[in-house]
């Protein structure tokens, strides 16, 4: 009962950073076993769907461990957001309550805009926007990237490699670049 309440509370971000990073090692140690979650869904069309196709066509078995570490991301995801849910509403910083109800976002509720992240939206202009598009353009980014923001800024920066350091900048600019122009921009003009 103890350790339920434990899990129940909110925990610092460092315990979550800290086994993050300790992954990277571990991965190595027991195989020299790259990190990063996008090659999974090419993995599970390799398995599902084997065509003729030269970029399906390899021994997905081989990284069968990914498919495992990707079920167990939803697994634990579903065990932390359902069963584990904290009923206390969630906390988001004044300054940024501010910021956000200047865009017409109110609701917090979710952790997402609940003006935006509903089913109502699926099949309107705004939902293709930002679930179709965006959907479309992460997908085409991460496999022209090489690899996620995960396997880029955790893996491959811990392995100094050059060009995963160059992906880490360019996500970090494009995330600012999107939360303080293009979002605005979407919600004065979308929303």
């Amino acid at each position: 009962m103890i350790f339920l309440h434990l899990l129940n509370q909110p925990w610092h971000w460092l315990p979550a950073g800290f086994l993050i990073g300790l992954t990277v090692p571990l991965l190595l140690l027991l195989g020299n076993k790259p990190f990063g979650i996008s090659s999974s869904l090419r993995h599970i069309c390799a398995a599902c769907f084997p065509a003729g196709i030269s970029f399906f066509r390899y021994d997905w078995k081989q990284q069968a461990w990914n498919l495992f570490f990707v079920a167990g991301i939803a697994i634990g995801g579903f065990i932390g957001g359902v069963l584990l849910k904290d009923p206390h509403a969630v906390e988001v910083a004044a300054a940024t309550q501010q910021r956000l109800a200047g865009y017409g976002l109110h609701d917090y509720s979710n952790l997402l805009p609940a003006e935006i992240f509903n089913w109502s939206n699926v099949l309107t202009l705004k939902g293709l926007v930002f679930f179709v598009v965006g959907g479309l353009l992460v997908g085409f980014g991460t496999r022209y990237a090489g690899g996620c923001t995960s396997g880029h800024s955790i893996m491959g920066i811990s392995n100094l490699q050059w060009p995963s350091m160059v992906a880490t900048m360019c996500f970090m600019a494009g995330g600012f670049l999107c939360s303080n122009v293009i979002l605005p921009w979407i919600f004065s003009n979308i929303i």
